[in-house]
């Protein structure tokens, strides 16, 4: 059987006074690509920041690999940093450095590679999330959407790490962007076994790569499974969100 990576118990949030989360409990399997899905300000990317160590809840734990995040001294953290990639949703690129300089950032923080070796294992993660070598030297600012969404997969892939979390991954890409993007996580996923937390409104996404679903309402999961498994659920946002097809605004590939 296989192990829980994530593992969030009865986690409560307040921000500003009003509660965003009221018991929120959930788990994902190693080598799982799971989808976080909910309405507006259910607290889908909250959570997700929650759970990398960003914003502390009020109350309830959150254990990634076995380790609880929030109990966990400096060292512990980092080595647990060192682990998991993030990609945020607008992509967090540093605007001042190239597109391979972005990439080998993680590299030159968290290990003693020499510059050079940095660099050379950054051309070979830009390749990896399917950037052709010539946007290496290119500036973010000289990218369309889909290729930004790349070079920051790119980043959040430079130390191997296990588990990957992915923020609105598509929001922004044209309809055959945002598909390409999402055969790239599941070959990555399926490649090189990496576990997949992911927060989505993409319809499409869910019928495309993901294992199994989690949704957030009213500061609780509402339910988990598969597409047809949430479609049988008895609630009013989920039927009208799994009869809709969202349409994601053109921005470059």
């Amino acid at each position: 059987m296989r192990e829980p990576v994530i593992e969030v118990r009865d986690v409560v949030t307040r921000l500003g006074g009003t509660l965003i989360h009221d018991g929120v409990s959930l788990s994902v399997m190693r080598g799982e690509v799971t989808a976080l899905i909910g309405g507006s300000g259910t607290g889908k990317s909250v959570l997700l920041k929650e759970i990398i160590g960003l914003i502390r809840p009020q109350a309830g734990s959150i254990r990634l690999f076995g380790e609880d995040v929030w109990k966990a001294g400096e060292t512990e953290l980092m080595a647990l940093r060192r682990r998991f990639g993030v990609l945020f949703q607008d992509g967090a690129l540093f605007s001042s450095l190239s597109v391979e300089q972005n990439v080998a950032a993680p590299l030159r923080e968290h290990t003693a590679l020499p510059p050079k070796d940095c660099l050379e294992l950054a051309r070979l993660k830009i390749a990896l999330a399917g950037l052709p070598a010539s946007a290496s030297a290119k500036m973010p600012s000289e990218l369309s959407g889909g290729m930004r969404k790349r070079a920051a997969l790119a980043r959040a892939l430079a130390l191997d790490p296990e588990l990957l979390f992915l923020d609105e991954p598509t929001s922004g890409l044209d309809p055959i962007s945002a598909r390409a993007f999402d055969r790239l996580i599941r070959l990555l996923s399926d490649s090189l076994g990496l576990t997949v937390f992911l927060v989505t409104h993409d319809l499409d996404t869910l019928l495309a790569m993901v294992d199994r679903i989690i949704v957030l309402a009213r500061g609780k999961v509402l339910g988990q499974g598969t597409v047809e498994e949430l479609k049988k659920v008895d609630d009013a946002w989920l039927q009208e969100y799994f009869s809709t097809r969202p349409r994601s605004a053109p921005d470059g590939s």
